[in-house]
């Protein structure tokens, strides 16, 4: 299960009840901040998240409205000694401009007081656990180096607890090993394998997260079957002519995007001021009706449909 909060939903800038993008998406106990408008780190503590274990950041691309809070944020872990250290993820332009930010404003060439790892993205594992793969993928923007990222959780079998009763299995470090895909020797001699108390392998959620898009054929296949994608819904399609000029999609390329590419909920994101939310809703509806507006510091859980 993922859980992701959206901390700034506006697209280029701030209106009155939505900030610039960000999000935090928590599994397990690993953190991931997408993107850092200006206001995150407000938004991390209205939200209730504050700064702790906040050690990695992607960067979807490098537009200002999208890294521009970094300067903030780890000014502030850096008096404050919130955090020892940061490593942040993006394209190579998006991590040059960043570095000029950190470096030649936040701390004008000193040595700051956070240890900070620039990371460069290319297609394919960005980071991995045994819980966890995070993959970055290609998005078509304006500018070089724009990704979108794709959280996957890892399957598991379940344990059969009545199995392992019925086969005289303790609980305890012999389950666990079972658990693990090693075969242990009971007491009386008996050799116990994994697959006699472990059910069919069920796949883990998967969440496909898109920052700023000018294109939607190049995302189908990293869409596919998605239990969640998040994408931009900057204008509607009466001015689908202008989101074209500057890279941008509307609510209707976004909706057909999650119908063809067969996805469980979309979530709409990056709205422009100029629209009401209704509107944005509304064309998205007819033709993927379960497509949601995301708003400032809504927090949504993404499980395996």
């Amino acid at each position: 299960m993922f859980e992701l909060t959206f901390l700034g939903t506006s697209a280029s800038a701030p209106s009155i009840e939505r900030g610039l993008p960000a999000a935090m998406l928590l599994h397990r106990d690993q953190r991931f901040l997408i993107d850092c408008g200006e206001g995150t780190q407000r938004q991390l503590l209205a939200s209730g998240l504050g700064f702790k274990k906040l050690d990695k950041v992607l960067l979807t691309h490098g537009h200002l409205d999208h890294i521009l809070g970094l300067g903030g944020l780890v000014s502030t872990f850096a008096r404050w000694e919130a955090a020892s250290e940061l490593t942040i993820y993006g394209g190579r332009w998006a991590l040059e401009r960043v570095r000029n930010l950190l470096q030649g404003v936040v701390f004008r060439g000193e040595d700051p007081e956070i240890a900070i790892a620039y990371r460069e993205v290319e297609a394919g594992v960005v980071w991995q656990s045994d819980y966890l793969t995070v993959n970055a993928f290609p998005v078509s923007h304006r500018g070089p180096g724009c990704y979108g990222y794709e959280f996957r959780e890892a399957s598991h079998r379940p344990f059969l607890v009545e199995a392992a009763e019925r086969l005289g299995v303790p609980p305890g470090p012999e389950r666990r090993r079972l658990v693990e895909g090693n075969a242990i020797t009971l007491a009386d001699g008996t050799v116990i394998q994994p697959d006699q108390v472990l059910g069919e392998e069920i796949p883990g959620a998967r969440l496909v997260y898109v920052g700023d898009a000018g294109r939607t054929d190049n995302l189908v296949d990293v869409a596919c079957g998605a239990d969640a994608l998040v994408i931009e819904a900057t204008y509607v399609h009466a001015e689908a002519e202008l989101a074209a000029t500057f890279g941008h999609l509307t609510a209707r390329q976004a909706a057909e995007l999650a119908s063809v590419a067969g996805v469980k909920t979309l979530y709409l994101t990056h709205l422009s001021r100029r629209y009401p939310v209704k509107a944005i809703l509304d064309e998205a509806k007819t033709i993927f009706p379960n497509a949601i507006v995301a708003r400032d510091l809504d927090v949504v859980r993404i499980v395996k449909g």
